[in-house]
């Protein structure tokens, strides 16, 4: 007797469902583990450890936006085919200049559901502010956005209440000796990042193996259709974003909060310095080929080695620095009229790296 048609369609369902499930339990990890953006949680996850993630940057000065894209290939940059995660606007204000930056690529506004946070400077353009919608890890000390910070994790959102503003990173430019024939000098305090995350074993809190619980993936396996997840998947709303970013800060354990002074201590990058080049007869910074044109926006980012605070006792002259030290963490540059690219890496993360990079364009009047 012939097997039931109905039968034979049910085991090829169980097949093809073990299968996706396989398939969505290693996209659902963070870009630490699989070096990939699958999600846009994954935006403000810190990158991969061993490799960089490679991005560029489009800047429309008709309409002061910024579009930061993914590379796909090699030559993404050439055929500007690059998979799209973040956008920016620019907003001149009588004593400051604000970068509103969204998941948007056309509606780029603090009322819009999918803003993620502000870059803010002095008027000066020397100092600036690095604002998140989302709350850091418990283990820092960010100042409170006050009641401004309801609308974020409210599911009905309603358009006229601000949003809130969590103070993650400040960044600093100084007056530069080499004028505009070397890269500004420039310090990033990232208050959510601790300086510890570098050190052997180290990471940043709040950040857990997978974007998802493992049980509110089973069970999402069981709900889902595929037509509804299809339905919903390029929606990027705000209520989805943070009732994801609380599960998975959920999940981390209290080891992961740092308990020591030293782990305490925010992680600080600073720029790389350059390098004379005598052929050349200019300073120069190594970008292994990604930025090819001069500018003094072209940057790379280290870690600072930490200083000990003035309650501390003196300490001996510190040993070299650790090789993590030595990596760039993110580099910027040059490569068309209107092209840049932005390459980061762990404990950085896409949305930090790229309101960094934002920095970079703002006209720096004490600086040159």
């Amino acid at each position: 007797m012939a097997e039931p048609i109905y039968i034979k369609e049910a085991s090829q369902q169980r097949k093809i469902s073990r299968s996706w499930r396989s398939m969505c339990k290693e996209i659902v990890r963070t870009p630490e583990s699989c070096g990939k953006l699958t999600f846009p949680v994954s935006l403000k996850q810190p990158g991969p450890r061993d490799v960089t993630i490679q991005c560029f940057i489009k800047r429309d000065k008709s309409n002061l936006t910024y579009h930061l894209y993914l590379c796909l290939s090699p030559a993404a940059l050439l055929v500007e085919n690059g998979k799209f995660l973040l956008s920016a606007k620019r907003t001149r204000r009588t004593t400051c200049t604000e970068y509103v930056i969204s998941m948007d690529a056309e509606n780029i506004s603090r009322s819009s559901n999918t803003y993620i946070g502000k870059l803010r400077s002095n008027f000066l353009g020397t100092k600036f502010l690095i604002y998140d919608t989302q709350p850091p890890h418990s283990g820092v000390n960010i100042p409170a956005p006050g009641r401004s910070s309801r609308r974020f994790y409210s599911k009905k959102v309603s358009p006229k209440m601000p949003s809130g503003s969590y103070n993650i990173a400040h960044i600093t430019y100084e007056l530069n000796v080499l004028g505009t024939r070397g890269p500004r000098r420039m310090h990033c305090v990232m208050h959510s990042i601790p300086a510890s995350s570098l050190e052997p074993g180290g990471s940043v809190p709040g950040q857990p193996d997978h974007l998802l619980p493992p049980r509110s993936l089973e069970d999402s396996f069981r709900s889902m259709s595929f037509s509804k997840s299809l339905d919903h998947s390029a929606e990027f709303s705000s209520s989805r974003f943070s009732e994801i970013m609380g599960a998975a800060i959920g999940t981390a354990t209290s080891s992961d909060v740092p308990e020591s002074e030293r782990s305490k201590m925010p992680l600080v990058l600073k720029n790389k310095s350059p390098r004379w080049h005598e052929q050349l007869q200019c300073w120069c910074l190594n970008f292994r080929g990604r930025v090819t044109i001069a500018s003094v926006k072209n940057f790379q980012l280290i870690a600072a080695t930490p200083v000990a605070g003035p309650s501390q006792p003196p300490q001996p002259p510190p040993p070299p620095p650790p090789p993590e030290h030595d990596k760039v963490i993110l580099q910027f540059g040059k490569v068309g009229k209107d092209m840049f690219t932005m390459d980061y890496r762990y404990p950085l993360s896409a949305f930090q790296a790229f309101a960094i990079c934002l920095s970079s364009f703002d006209t720096k009047l004490a600086c040159e």
